[in-house]
C-alpha cells in the first residue's frame, strides 16, 4: 500500500493496482494526474473537499462514495455515484470503508443542502485508517477508537474551522492510532500553524507523527 498527501485534506492510497482518492481538493498539487483512479471518497460538499471528484469521475468512471445527499448531487452533475449512510460497511475490490460521524457543517458549492458532513474508516490491505474529514474534537472518536482500532488517522489541525494541534492530540490519544497524519493546515493563512509543534506535542503522547510531503507518499 502506497499513500500520498495531495495538500490540504486530498490523498491518494495504492494498493494491489487500485487508487482510492479521497477529498480530492487539488490546488496544492495542480499537476496531479488521476490516471487509474478507483473509487472517490468525499467527506463532505464543500468546496475544498468535494474539489475535483465530479470532473474526475466523468473522465475516469470512478464512483464518489459519499453520504447520500452528496452522492446523489454528485450523480446529478454527472457524476457515478455510490450513497451511503453512516454505520454501515460497504464493499469495494481492494477492501471496505464505514462513513463515521463528523462534526462540522456541509452544503454543495451552490449553497444547496447535502447531508451531514463525515469522516470514512477504510479497511484495506490488513490496515485500518481513519480520515477524520473536517471535524472538532468529539467523544464520537472514542467509539471509533474503540470498535474500529485504526491503525493511522489522519486528523485536520489547522483550527479555526476544525480541529486545532492540542485537540487532535487529544483525538490521537482517544483512537489509539499509532501513526497520525496531520491534514487541512497551511493551506491558507486562517490554517497556519508550525507543524514542528504538531510533531512535537504527538511524539509526547507516544505515537508517530506523519508529516506527508505534497504528492509524496
Amino acid at each position: 500500500m502506497e499513500i500520498k498527501y495531495l495538500g490540504h485534506s486530498a490523498f491518494e492510497i495504492e494498493t494491489k493496482g487500485k487508487k482510492i482518492l479521497i477529498d480530492p481538493f487539488l490546488v496544492a498539487c495542480p499537476n496531479y494526474k488521476p490516471e487509474g483512479i478507483t473509487d472517490i471518497f468525499v467527506t463532505h460538499g464543500h468546496g475544498d473537499h468535494l474539489g475535483s471528484a465530479i470532473e474526475i469521475s466523468k473522465s475516469t468512471g470512478a464512483p464518489i462514495t459519499a453520504v447520500y445527499e452528496l452522492a446523489n448531487y454528485c450523480a446529478q452533475k454527472g457524476a457515478s455515484a455510490i450513497d451511503m449512510g453512516l454505520g454501515a460497511w460497504q464493499n469495494y475490490s481492494w477492501g471496505k470503508a464505514i462513513l463515521v460521524p463528523a462534526f462540522h457543517s456541509s452544503s454543495t458549492p451552490d449553497g444547496g443542502y447535502c447531508g451531514c458532513p463525515c469522516g470514512f474508516v477504510f479497511e484495506i490491505e490488513g490496515q485500518t485508517i481513519y480520515h477524520a474529514g473536517d471535524t472538532c474534537l468529539n467523544t464520537e472518536m472514542k467509539m471509533i477508537g474503540e470498535i474500529y482500532e485504526p491503525d493511522m488517522a489522519m486528523l485536520p489541525i489547522g483550527g479555526k474551522y476544525t480541529m486545532d494541534i492540542e485537540h487532535a492530540v487529544k483525538a490521537a490519544e482517544w483512537l489509539g492510532a499509532t501513526a497520525i497524519v496531520p491534514m487541512h493546515y497551511n493551506t491558507f493563512d486562517a490554517i497556519s500553524v508550525d507543524i514542528s509543534e504538531f510533531e512535537r506535542q504527538i511524539r509526547e503522547i507516544g505515537k508517530m507523527p506523519m508529516v506527508m510531503k505534497i504528492a509524496q507518499g
